[in-house]
């Protein structure tokens, strides 16, 4: 007999909506467990590791004899175009129908080549029986997979990417009570994780901001029931969302850091996080400004301008220079290929290049000491550029509390142009294709997405607002003091105004989306005329400092 299907009364409906307004935020903490248990857990991230291989070779596979079809590439071609129709054309039922009838012809072909989230669930559920790991963790991981796959199947990625022997997913449940379960012993908090152990395991000494997250996790979990109802109550009399800091679920991220195996609990916890102080526990850690903030992000600087301050900087820069870092990593891939090669000499051609076909590589002890050190430094430098954005965000919302910027386009600059055709002088015959490069490198060791994408959240997060101006606004072409739109050569990094100074283009920029007008579509001629004297002599400050200093922007025409 089939059971009934639950009928949710109205607390549980106010609570699901409760539940989907609320913010969300992640506490990190290492876990305290013995080296056989973390050893296990290392064991369990790399048997999903596999198992999520397994199911994306699978996916791919599919997805190529899906591709094949001309049909199916003209939907998706349909698709994008939709799309971006859509985009600019909100509420169009003629497009919303089209689009919602390419996506239907889509659906079904992808079920006839068997690429859906059902196929993709039942080969995991068959991959984890084989490999003996909970269907908690590899459902998980199931659905991670199946996002990329969609991201694929409606053009929105080129390709699946698997996951090399080292990099390890997360041990991630979606419930606090399966898989890995959260408890209260003695009113602390505990975990158990179905597959690294019977043991639970608990936090390592906590920082103080540590302690307060965890403290109010414990003062949720002694009666949640009574903290939902009053959320509640908040929500439908005030309206307010009121940080519950209920445990939603957590997850395991296993690294090796410096040689030596450690463990993190990643806690997802429901409302926004404590906010932090300084060793005294009175004075804020970090201070919220207002006004405005115009920032121009490009592929390795930053330039912004405020009431307060006006800057120009690296991006993802702290300490250490990034160029400096990149040149150890540079010597290190050579040390690996001189080591490489001495030890598997029969799988080169005489000019160097490798072999084609299926060939075993012999590693030597140097060599593995190499790697070990190559990928120890390469987790210092994400490390330190993530610190680095980190950083660059908390300042920038000490500034001000709207920030305005351009819409993101990192994708399209990661791209490798394509080449123009050259032919002879004579038009004979075609010359060699000269190489078109893009910005992949400097994305990469920059990371200007991510600082987009955090300052974003954390404007929003914090009470402030978030800006992106219309794609039309083309800040590096405008000139304030006669109005007009004048197209300069991306290598012009310095140029002087028609009727006006000599200003740096990236600052200039910084400035125009300051002056966005209300509905930012365009500068605002007039703030631009009535601003425009204080700032710049604030930025011709700024460039000294930055020549005294001995500072190297890149890419900014300053020469100390």
């Amino acid at each position: 007999m089939p059971r009934k299907k639950h009928v949710k009364d109205e607390y549980e409906k106010q609570l699901q909506l409760f539940h989907k307004s609320s913010a969300r935020h992640v506490l990190v903490v290492e876990a305290d467990m013995s080296e056989e248990m973390k050893r296990r857990a290392f064991g369990l991230a790399d048997k999903l590791r596999i198992c999520g291989n397994k199911l994306t070779a699978k996916m791919e596979a599919s997805m190529d004899q899906l591709f094949r079809t001309k049909k199916y590439r003209a939907l998706r071609k349909n698709y994008k175009r939709l799309s971006a129709y859509l985009e600019q054309h909100e509420g169009d039922k003629k497009a919303e129908a089209a689009l919602k009838a390419v996506t239907a012809e889509m659906s079904a072909m992808q079920k006839a080549y068997h690429v859906t989230w059902d196929d993709a669930r039942k080969y995991m559920m068959y991959l984890k029986d084989q490999a003996g790991v909970s269907s908690v963790f590899a459902l998980t991981r199931a659905e991670d997979i199946w996002s990329g796959v969609e991201k694929v199947l409606f053009g929105k990625a080129k390709k699946l990417h698997f996951k090399k022997r080292g990099d390890l997913p997360e041990i991630r449940a979606k419930q606090n009570y399966s898989g890995l379960r959260l408890s209260l012993d003695k009113g602390n908090l505990c975990f158990k994780c179905s597959g690294v152990g019977k043991e639970a395991f608990c936090a390592k000494s906590l920082d103080k901001f540590q302690q307060s997250e965890v403290a109010s996790i414990v003062k949720y979990m002694n009666n949640p029931k009574a903290n939902d109802r009053y959320a509640i109550t908040a929500m439908k009399t005030t309206g307010k969302i009121v940080d519950t800091f209920r445990p939603c679920y957590a997850s395991l991220v296993c690294k090796e850091i410096r040689g030596k195996l450690r463990v993190f609990i990643h806690i997802t916890i429901e409302g926004k996080a404590h906010q932090q102080f300084k060793a005294d526990g009175v004075t804020p850690r970090h201070t919220y400004g207002t006004g405005r903030v115009g920032i121009d992000i490009g592929t390795q600087t930053i330039a912004y301008t405020s009431d307060k301050e006006v800057g120009l900087k690296n991006l993802s820069e702290r300490g250490m220079t990034i160029s400096h870092a990149e040149r150890q990593e540079r010597l290190l891939r050579r040390k690996m290929d001189r080591s490489r090669r001495a030890t598997n000499p029969d799988n080169y051609n005489e000019d160097g290049t490798i072999k084609k076909g299926r060939k075993k590589w012999v590693k030597s002890h140097r060599y593995k000491k190499l790697q070990m050190a190559f990928r120890e430094l390469c987790r210092k430098n994400a490390e330190s550029r993530s610190l680095a954005i980190k950083e660059e965000v908390n300042h920038i919302r000490s500034l001000g509390n709207v920030v305005i910027t351009e819409p993101p386009n990192f994708k399209a600059l990661q791209k490798r142009a394509k080449p123009e055709e050259k032919t002879a002088a004579d038009g004979s015959a075609p010359q060699k294709n000269k190489r078109r490069k893009r910005f992949g490198k400097s994305l990469r060791s920059r990371c200007p997405g991510t600082f987009q994408a955090d300052l974003k959240s954390k404007f929003e997060v914090t009470g402030g607002s978030y800006h992106e101006v219309d794609r039309m606004f083309r800040a590096s072409q405008y000139e304030h003091t006669t109005g007009e739109y004048i197209k300069k050569k991306l290598s012009q990094r310095m140029f002087t105004l028609t009727h006006g100074p000599l200003v740096q283009r990236d600052w200039y920029s910084s400035f125009l989306l300051y002056n966005a007008a209300a509905d930012f579509s365009a500068p605002n001629r007039a703030s631009c005329l009535a601003t425009f004297d204080r700032m710049h002599k604030a930025s011709i400050d700024m460039i000294d400092n930055i020549k005294k200093a001995g500072i190297h922007v890149l890419n900014s025409g300053i020469r100390s």
